[in-house]
């Protein structure tokens, strides 16, 4: 059997249990969500086979399956015995936290579709009380927001790694859309030579092949990323000594179509080649 890693997500609904898959997905997790518990060994075999080329799994499980609780113990703990590499992690929030959450979204609480959203939430942690005592490892999310829990969980499964800690997001935009709200550093490119102009083009986004080599034909692109390649290695390093945990960087050309996709595709293999664990967004690239 193929050595594989299977990290389990659990936890009470509003904690964050997508976020957190979401996080392990980026950092090389194959995920699903809402695996019935059943089926866990049968897609286990399946995965250890060394032909899929796949070390790592990670899958919410919850209440939402009616049998979870019931049967979660005995397919666990076979498993283990089986050689299988299973890790629990439970998301947790205080009840008001979860209360609030659920009162901005107006969903139904899973546990009570006909009582108050309080009782719900109350029931559900009694529920899953043995399941959070068994868990590996707990993460409250009460005073976290979205990306602060997936550093989190990020920096928690990438500690034993080579790659370094700082998260780097890359981000391409259009200014037309407006500027990223959250980003911390950002880069007009709107001075190079924009492909929107040329007809062979302007159909093509900037991951085409020939949109990349008429934009990194001119010196002026080659003079600013080698510049932003310089200043990158000046200030990260600086960054990380502060502890920031992640870096959003943004580059911005009219549409978010062409040039902003082109550099935030190259400062993105920058950083992955210095081992930099890197998420590259392109916000506004299939907008018309």
């Amino acid at each position: 059997m193929k050595h594989l890693r299977v990290v389990i997500i659990s936890g009470l609904s509003g904690s964050g249990k997508s976020t957190a898959l979401k996080a392990l997905e980026d950092i090389g997790f194959y995920c699903v969500d809402n695996m019935p518990v059943v089926l866990l060994p049968k897609f286990l075999k399946i995965q250890s086979d060394p032909a899929k080329q796949i070390d790592q799994v990670a899958m919410v499980m919850d209440l939402r399956e009616k049998s979870f609780l019931e049967k979660y113990p005995r397919i666990f703990n076979r498993l283990r015995q089986q050689g299988y590499r299973i890790e629990v992690i439970f998301i947790d929030a205080n009840d008001e936290i979860l209360l609030h959450r659920f009162s901005e979204t107006r969903r139904v609480h899973p546990v009570s579709v006909k009582g108050s959203v309080m009782d719900g939430i109350r029931l559900e942690r009694e529920m899953l009380f043995p399941l959070k005592e068994m868990a590996d490892r707990v993460i409250d999310t009460s005073s976290l927001n979205v990306h602060q829990l997936k550093d989190a969980v990020q920096r928690a499964f990438l500690a034993s790694s080579d790659k370094k800690r700082l998260i780097v997001n890359v981000v391409s935009f259009g200014y037309r859309y407006g500027l990223p709200a959250d980003a911390d550093v950002v880069f007009d490119v709107r001075f190079l030579p924009n492909p929107h102009f040329v007809d062979e083009l302007k159909r093509h986004d900037g991951h085409h092949p020939s949109v990349r080599n008429y934009v990194m034909a001119t010196d002026e692109a080659k003079g600013f990323i080698q510049r932003l390649f310089d200043l990158m290695d000046f200030i990260v390093p600086l960054y990380e000594r502060e502890g920031k945990a992640r870096i959003n960087i943004a580059l911005g050309c009219t549409g978010g179509h062409h040039r902003s996709v082109v550099m935030a595709n190259q400062l993105g293999g920058y950083f992955s080649e210095k081992d930099y664990l890197v998420n590259i967004t392109h916000r506004d690239i299939t907008k018309s």
